[in-house]
Order: C-alpha cells, then structure tokens, then sequence
C-alpha cells in the first residue's frame, strides 16, 4: 500500500548565508525583479560541514501580492576542501506587510512567512555524490543580512 512509503525527513545540516543589499532590475510584466548577492556564510551538521563563498546570488522575483519566487545559486567549500555548487530554488509568502517588510529589508519573525525551498547540488567530489542522487527540502528564515536555511534529505 503506498501509505506506507511516506517520507521521512533526515536533518542533514543548517545552512547561514549572509546576503549584500539588493540590485532592483525593477517592476517587469512579472513583478519586481531583484537580485541578492551571496557574500559567504556557513554550513554546519551531522554530514556537511563548510563554508559559503562569495560566489552566487538569488535571483527574486516579487509579485503584486508578495508572492516570491526564488532561486539561489551559490557555491560550498567544505571542511575537506571538496567544493559542491548548489542550485536552490523555491517560495517565500506571508501576509503582504509583512512581506513587504522584507522588500525594505526589515526584521521579520520567521513564523509569520511560509519559506521552502529545494536545494539541488552537483559535485566532483565521490565522496558526496550522496548529493546528487537524493531529493532535498528546506525550511528558511529571512533576516536582514542573511537567509537561514535548515536542510533535510527526503527518504
């Protein structure tokens, strides 16, 4: 019965990646175009452990009504030196003040906002091929100066 293949949720390390100020492309036929510069952070778990360069951005885009698409692309260097590049793309939305305070980049409590996102990775690293062969998800935070994420391994 496929009931009893629901997934299970593996913690497999919390990521903090400090953000610059945004870059406003503008208002599009899409909504508001913004790009977040990636200037470093942390990776720290169980099975990944590292640091965020400064190497990627998020590439938003904001609708009329708060609804945010998002996607991240960034790179890792892990604590042995193995590099990994991640692809993360997903969705952040709340009540529209309280999305609207993150645009102006206002503190914001992380339970007001609905923020997940699905991390892609690719690596030449044998030893973390693990990441490229599972399917991932991640619960996020926006604060000003950087985006928490928590990321678990779907199983």
């Amino acid at each position: 019965m496929l009931t009893d293949m629901t997934p299970a949720l593996t913690h497999v390390a919390d990521f903090a990646v400090t953000v610059g100020a945004p870059i406003a492309v503008g208002e599009t036929a899409d909504g508001l175009r913004r790009v977040i510069p990636i200037t470093g952070g942390t990776i720290r778990g169980d099975r990944l452990n590292g640091t965020i360069l400064a190497a990627g951005a998020d590439f938003q885009l904001i609708r009329a009504d708060g609804f945010t698409t998002l996607d991240a692309r960034y790179v890792a260097r892990l604590s042995d030196g193995a590099t990994i590049y991640i692809v993360n793309t997903g969705v952040r939305f709340g009540p529209p003040e309280v999305m609207a305070r993150i645009t102006r980049g206002e503190p914001v409590d992380p339970a007001e906002v609905y923020f997940r996102t699905v991390p892609r990775f690719e690596t030449a690293a044998p030893e973390y091929a693990w990441l490229t062969r599972s399917l991932f998800l991640a619960t996020g935070a926006r604060y000003p100066d950087r985006v928490e994420l928590a990321l678990y391994e779907v199983g």
